[in-house]
C-alpha cells in the first residue's frame, strides 16, 4: 500500500529527475537540429531534384508547403518540450539549495529532503513529454511529404515511395506508442 502523498511532498532529488529531463532536451536538441538541416535542404519546387519520371506522378506545391509547415510545427513542439522540462530542472536546482543533496540512488541514506510540488512535476514532465510526441509525430508527416517530393506521391503507388514511408509510418508509431504508455505509467509512479 502507497502512502497517501500531498501537491507539496518533500521528495529526494535524485541523479535520476535530472537525467530523465536531460535526457528529453538532449533528444529534442537532436531532432531541432535534423529538422534545421532538413530546412537548409529544402528541395524547391524544382523538378530536376525530384527521382519521378513520370510528370503527373510529381508532387504539387501543397505538399511543399505542407513539408514546411510540418518542420514548422514539430519544431514548435521541440522547443515547446525543452523550455518545459528546462524550467522542471531549473526548479529541481532552486528548491535543492545546496548542490550536493542531489545524489545517485546508492547515496539515498545520506540525502537530505527537498520541498518539491510532486503534482507539478509529474504533470510538467508529462506536458514534456507530450510535446515531443507531438514533435516526433509532425517530424514524420515532414518525412512523408519529403518521400512524396523526392520519389513521386503516394496516390501513384510508386513501389519507392512506400517501401520508403511503410517502415516510417510503421515504426515511428509503434516506439511513440510504447513511449506513451511508459510515460504514463512513470506518471503514475
Amino acid at each position: 500500500m502507497r502512502p497517501q502523498l500531498s501537491s507539496t511532498t518533500l521528495i529526494l532529488t535524485t541523479k535520476i529527475h535530472i537525467m530523465a529531463l536531460d535526457g528529453i532536451v538532449n533528444v529534442n536538441s537532436l531532432f531541432t537540429l535534423a529538422l534545421f538541416l532538413g530546412l537548409a535542404w529544402y528541395p524547391a519546387p524544382d523538378p530536376s531534384i525530384s527521382l519521378v519520371t513520370d510528370p503527373s506522378c510529381a508532387a504539387s506545391s501543397a505538399i511543399a508547403e505542407d513539408l514546411i509547415a510540418f518542420h514548422v510545427y514539430s519544431f514548435s513542439s521541440f522547443l515547446f518540450s525543452s523550455l518545459i522540462a528546462l524550467a522542471l530542472k531549473q526548479a529541481i536546482k532552486i528548491a535543492d539549495k545546496d548542490d550536493n543533496n542531489i545524489v545517485s540512488v546508492d547515496e539515498v541514506g545520506s540525502a537530505s529532503l527537498v520541498q518539491v510540488n510532486l503534482v507539478a512535476l509529474r504533470v510538467g514532465t508529462l506536458i514534456s513529454g507530450f510535446g515531443s510526441v507531438f514533435g516526433c509525430g509532425f517530424l514524420m508527416m515532414a518525412l512523408v511529404h519529403l518521400v512524396q517530393i523526392k520519389l513521386g506521391t503516394l496516390a501513384c503507388g510508386s513501389l519507392y515511395t512506400f517501401a520508403a514511408i511503410g517502415p516510417l509510418v510503421i515504426l515511428v508509431p509503434l516506439a511513440l506508442l510504447i513511449y506513451v504508455f511508459l510515460m504514463l505509467y512513470a506518471f503514475t509512479r
